[in-house]
């Protein structure tokens, strides 16, 4: 099995870190967010891996070089391509079935549940803290907290190579394919009612992962 990391973005939110350096690269608990994911990935024995990047790739290529990822090919983007894009873009480095993760993602997801042509999906969680109501008092003080019957994607897709075809030279997946192959039935999701997964957008979310990254990326 191969992985695709989609990680062209320019990660604006966590300037001025990425006006130096790019998103991947950006230090979460002090290693690089591409190299956590690298970890997560050789959990499932997966260290056949294709990188899209389109910022900075040359720090990218260079890091992979310097830490000695030898089987971490990356596939350049001359202009920002959209996710679909990207994957289509990388094709001539895909072999067969394939994992598509975001760039941007700490989980503990067990990629072996995902069947192929599924997408990994996780509750949706409130953005801030909720209030236990008693009538018109408040009773106390909660966590954020998963909305009832709400899932959302969790960025991480598996796929058989025949999608490639599928895909647009530019665009998203979420806004091109996605939408077309769900009203015709043939995207299925796997769900994963209890994993930890955040994405990494702004500082704040990397205060909250950082010191829980290990262990998330561990299973542990």
């Amino acid at each position: 099995m191969q992985a695709v990391i989609l990680a062209g973005g320019r990660g604006q939110r966590l300037r001025p870190i990425t006006d130096y350096v790019p998103k991947p690269l950006t230090p979460l608990a002090n290693v690089p967010l591409l190299e956590w994911q690298l970890r997560y990935l050789d959990r499932f024995s997966i260290r056949d891996v294709v990188v899209c990047s389109g910022y900075k790739t040359q720090m990218i290529e260079n890091y992979l070089e310097r830490m000695g990822h030898g089987r971490v090919a990356v596939s350049a983007e001359d202009e920002p391509l959209g996710t679909a894009g990207a994957i289509r873009n990388a094709s001539d480095l895909i072999r067969g079935e394939f994992y598509v993760l975001n760039g941007d993602i700490i989980t503990d997801i067990d990629m072996g549940a995902i069947p192929p042509n599924h997408i990994a999906s996780v509750p949706l969680r409130t953005q801030y803290g909720v209030l236990e109501l008693d009538g018109d008092r408040v009773a106390g003080f909660g966590e954020k907290a998963p909305l009832p019957g709400m899932w959302m994607n969790a960025g991480i897709y598996r796929l058989e190579r025949d999608v490639l075809d599928r895909l647009p030279e530019r665009g998203d997946i979420e806004r091109t394919l996605f939408p077309q192959w769900a009203a015709a039935g043939g995207l299925g999701v796997a769900r994963f009612p209890n994993a930890r997964w955040h994405s990494i957008d702004s500082f704040k979310d990397m205060e909250e992962c950082s010191p829980q990254v290990g262990e998330i990326i561990r299973g542990t």
